[in-house]
């Protein structure tokens, strides 16, 4: 039966020809034509697709989340839906994966084997859940699925290459005296020879752990082999990893050359990871957005067609226009006087949330900040403390009587951030600042250095209060038009089950106020990561 949707077309056409981008795009409003039509198993295939293709750009997180979207839209009682969630489970697996959050890859992996009906499927399936196994270090389990898909496998075919390559990792990392060289080299040959790069990219890799140790000079060889390998197949995240082996084997002349080429493309991934999630949550907003101006327009036509009839009944009801003159003008009445209303407390309730900003940036976030001088240094400035808190009270009087701010004669504004930053410095703690550049601070505006001073004053007391960090690094980062702050400490992180609170939520308000953007790079006890980008022209 074929399909009266022509996005869902296009976006297979523009899969197949390597556009991602707008294949995600469409796939994402075939969707929603789908959803009007009631066709569930559609729009699972379409979310199943743009899942797909966000976990192959490296948006994991993104990639979990449409997948996730699908599992309502699918039924395990009917079979023909079983191949989909087999796939998105799949999916689901690869994500997590990557995300190191094994147990979760491997209970998806499981899932994905439980509905696949495809035994070419079942296998790769298998496979990836042996790979999740092994690096939760369950290698008994691991091993006995390899060795029974190695059984059922031709000897001379690139997936007995595969089975051979990882059964035997799993047998060294479980016995490092296991002689597993021999059958990595096997492995390697069979792929060589059906030029398997993929399958060479893996081996050389397992030799170049596998000698690291024991053999520098053969794990250097190999790993040269396996970088040349990872620029062919034009895979950045075994290039990464390659020069990882390459910057620690190489002497002190070849090892710089490999340090600056690692710096340059780890920069390069990290940029595409983050266009690429901007690019997908964008694609979406222009298509809801689309949706949206739609749903105006059809309630703009229904409010014209109603305000016609209106028009008639009025004119064939004269005889009680007076009557409804008396009673629409009551009510017009009414409804202004609840407006006024309403404006007013809007008014008073946005004067009193301006005045809690204000007290909260000045005096309570400047009080914290003098606790923690006082608190770290021994060497306390009596009359520099004072003069602080008496500043802070000529500022509290300010804000009670509705009074501009009155600006004292600063210091230079890079300096300003330096003291800042570096006030935070302990025994315990260290702050790095990087960037922090005086010419560049010239050609930002006033209000947005404030903003900034602001917004990196509530990131210094927020890790104080919460991250116990003991390093900390602050970097700006200067381009022709935006100014990008990238905020990282060592510190416990941020749970995914806690809210975010008051003050990264005014970071946010601020951030958004400067038209800039923030992206939350947040681990649970591996620390806490912001990247902050402001337009400065």
């Amino acid at each position: 039966m074929p399909i009266d949707n022509s996005a869902y077309d296009k976006a297979f056409e523009y899969l197949e020809n390597g556009h991602a981008d707008s294949s995600f795009y469409y796939f994402n409003a075939a969707k929603q034509v789908f959803l009007e039509q009631g066709d569930s198993l559609h729009v699972a295939k379409c979310l199943i697709n743009m899942a797909i293709t966000q976990h192959e750009k490296a948006d994991y997180f993104g990639a979990q989340e449409t997948a996730l979207q699908a599992i309502p839209f699918l039924d395990e009682h009917k079979t023909e839906h079983h191949t989909f969630l087999s796939m998105n489970y799949n999916v689901l697996g690869l994500a997590s994966f990557y995300l190191k959050d094994y147990p979760r890859s491997i209970f998806f992996y499981e899932q994905a084997i439980k509905y696949s009906d495809n035994s070419e499927n079942t296998l790769a399936y298998r496979n990836n859940l042996a790979v999740s196994l092994m690096d939760s270090k369950e290698f008994t389990e691991a091993q006995a699925i390899y060795a029974s898909i190695l059984k059922k496998t031709n000897k001379n075919s690139i997936e007995y290459a595969r089975i051979l390559a990882n059964l035997a990792r799993i047998k060294w990392k479980q016995d490092p005296t296991y002689p597993a060289v021999h059958e990595f080299l096997i492995s390697l040959r069979i792929r060589e020879k059906e030029k398997d790069f993929w399958g060479q990219n893996a081996s050389l890799a397992y030799l170049t752990e596998y000698y690291e140790f024991s053999k520098s000079d053969s794990a250097l060889f190999f790993a040269k082999k396996w970088y040349n390998i990872a620029k062919r197949i034009e895979s950045p995240h075994d290039q990464i990893k390659a020069l990882k082996k390459l910057i620690k084997l190489s002497p002190n002349n070849s090892s710089k050359y490999y340090f600056q080429t690692y710096n340059v493309l780890n920069d390069s991934i990290q940029e595409a990871r983050l266009t690429a999630k901007n690019q997908f949550t964008m694609i979406r907003y222009e298509v809801e957005k689309n949706k949206a101006d739609n749903l105006s327009l059809q309630k703009d036509n229904a409010e014209k067609a109603y305000n016609i009839s209106r028009q008639r009944i009025w004119i064939g009801a004269v005889s009680v226009l007076c009557l409804i003159l008396v009673v629409g003008g009551g009510f017009w009445y009414k409804r202004r006087k609840e407006r006024l209303q309403l404006e007013a407390q809007n008014r008073i309730k946005a004067n009193q949330l301006n005045i809690s900003r204000k007290i909260h940036d000045v005096v309570a976030n400047g009080l914290y900040r003098v606790m923690t001088e006082i608190e770290n240094r021994e060497d306390i400035d009596r009359d520099g403390i004072l003069d602080r808190l008496e500043m802070m009270y000529e500022k509290s009087r300010d804000i009670s009587y509705e009074t501009e701010e009155k600006k004292p004669e600063e210091q230079d504004y890079h300096t300003q951030i330096a003291e800042l930053l570096k006030s935070f410095v302990t025994e315990n703690r260290k702050v790095i600042i990087a960037g922090n550049d005086a010419e560049q601070w010239t050609r930002t505006h006033a209000d947005t250095k404030e903003q900034i001073h602001h917004i990196l004053q509530e990131l210094m007391v927020n890790m104080r209060k919460h991250s116990q960090a003991t390093n900390v690094v602050i970097r700006f980062d200067w381009d022709a038009d935006v100014l990008r702050i990238y905020y990282s400490d060592n510190g416990i992180g941020m749970p995914k089950s806690c809210a975010i609170g008051n003050g990264l939520t005014s970071i946010g308000n601020r951030i958004a106020s400067l038209n800039g953007q923030i992206n939350f790079v947040n681990q649970a006890e591996k620390g806490f990561k912001i990247e902050v980008s402001i337009p400065i022209l």
